[in-house]
Parts: C-alpha cells; structure tokens; sequence
C-alpha cells in the first residue's frame, strides 16, 4: 500500500448542515503509510474534514476518491466495506457504556464475523499491549479518561485498519499519556503501514513529533513540513519509541491467529 495513493480530494467543497460553507475547493492526494498532523483554529473543519474521509459528510462538490474508488458511485454495502478498511478515534471515546472493555474493543471484529475463540485472543492481546489487560472485565465509567481513550485505540488498533483518523485523541489527557498514546501511534504507522492524519491543537506535539501538517484555515487545506504529492511523511523524525515494540509482536499474534 505505501506509495499508493490512498486518500484523494479533488475540489471538495463541504457544507454545515446550515448550509454555510466549511470547506471549499479543497484537492490534495495523500499516499499509504503517511502521517499528518491535522490543525486548525476550532470551527475550521477539521472534523469534517476527517468525516468526509471517514464517509460521514457528503460532500457539496468535488470528489473524494479512496483506494482508488470513487466514493459518489458506491453503494450504502460498499461504503461499508470501505469502513471495514478504516477507523476513527473520537475525543470523547464513543465507548458503549452498558458493555465492558473488552466487549468494546470485540465490537469491530463481531461486526465482521470473527469466531469467538479468535476474538477472545485477539482482544485478550489487543488489551495488553495497550496496558489494560486487568480492565477486561470493568465498564468504560469506571476508568479514568485517559484509559477509556486507550480503550478508544485499542478498538481501532484491533482491525489492523488501512487508515486511521483521530480527532483530538489527547485533548484530554495529561502529557505523559497523550506521549504513551502518541507511541501506540507511531508504533501502529510504522509496522502497519497504517495511514494516520491525527487532529491536534496540542503545540508540544506539533513540536515534539516531526510530523508533517495539515492546517484548515479559511474553508481550505495547507501542508507544510511535506506535499502531498512528494510526502516524506514516513521518515521518522522524533524522538525514538520505547524498546519493546507492542505492534510487531501484535502484529505477528494476528497472523498466528488467523493462521489457526
């Protein structure tokens, strides 16, 4: 997937439901494997932006093309799909709040049908490799914000998703766990491959991890750091993460467990 073209907008205008403007004319090319930061003042769209990506906004004009598709000529079951290949991470969790953790973080894998013994595993691993294996058992209200977040990710993670959009994942977490969640992150762009575009007000961050940047600003979208055609948005810049690498075991018990 790296290289590819993963993500297009070619002269995407957006309304609110108002009908006033909050994107216009936006075009930009995005590659697999990519890691933007995603800025913007409050009310500048970034969050439409992600859900227009995400396929929760229709667009006003434009289009939006994923994976190669065109995503105005699909049909509700291949919008779908095309979901089943993504996933989104909220500031404020969207946890399920009458089901456990660990029925949670399951959801997306019984929506797609995975058999109980793989869900156990994978879940049961998925858990402890975002430091919450003892919280299995324990309803999204009894944690504290910063673990129902990683809740939030290990949900995401679970899937292996192609593209992941995250909107103000760490806005309400101190620094020591926005930098734990950023390392998950990291970890998850650099042994999955997984496109990431991570919305942040967080200035430590944008100075701490040397990302590239997006920046909404008057109904349109800048990069810097990188283009979108040429984007070196791979090439890790920051800090190192930790020695033991979660996603690389993770990722090889996915494989042994869909080898089963």
């Amino acid at each position: 997937m790296e290289g590819k073209t993963t993500i297009s907008f070619a002269n995407v205008s957006a309304n609110y439901e108002n009908g006033h403007d909050v994107l216009s004319d936006v075009s930009f090319n995005i590659s697999g494997g990519a890691f933007y930061f995603l800025t913007g003042a409050s009310g500048a769209g970034k969050t439409t932006l992600l859900r227009l990506i995400y396929q929760l906004h229709k667009p006003a004009s434009g289009q939006i093309k994923l994976f190669g598709q065109e995503c105005d000529s699909l049909s509700r079951n291949d919008i779908s799909a095309l979901r089943h290949k993504m996933a989104i991470v909220f500031q404020e969790y969207s946890l399920i709040s009458h089901m456990t953790v660990f029925e949670n973080v399951a959801l997306p894998l019984r929506v797609r049908g995975f058999p109980n013994d793989k869900i156990k595993k994978l879940v049961t691993k998925t858990l402890e490799w975002v430091g919450l294996g003892k919280y299995a058992d324990v309803y999204p209200l009894e944690l504290s914000g910063g673990q129902q977040q990683r809740v939030s990710v290990a949900r995401a993670i679970i899937i292996q998703p192609a593209i992941l959009l995250a909107d103000e994942p760490t806005g309400n977490l101190d620094d020591e766990n926005a930098s734990r969640l950023m390392e998950l992150f990291i970890q998850m762009n650099k042994v999955f491959g997984t496109t990431i575009i991570l919305a942040t007000h967080n200035k430590k961050l944008l100075e701490t991890y040397h990302f590239p940047i997006i920046t909404v600003e008057n109904h349109h979208v800048a990069f810097s750091g990188t283009t979108p055609e040429n984007d070196s948005a791979r090439k890790w810049k920051g800090p190192k993460p930790q020695a033991q690498n979660y996603f690389t075991q993770l990722s090889k018990q996915f494989e042994d467990i869909g080898n089963a």
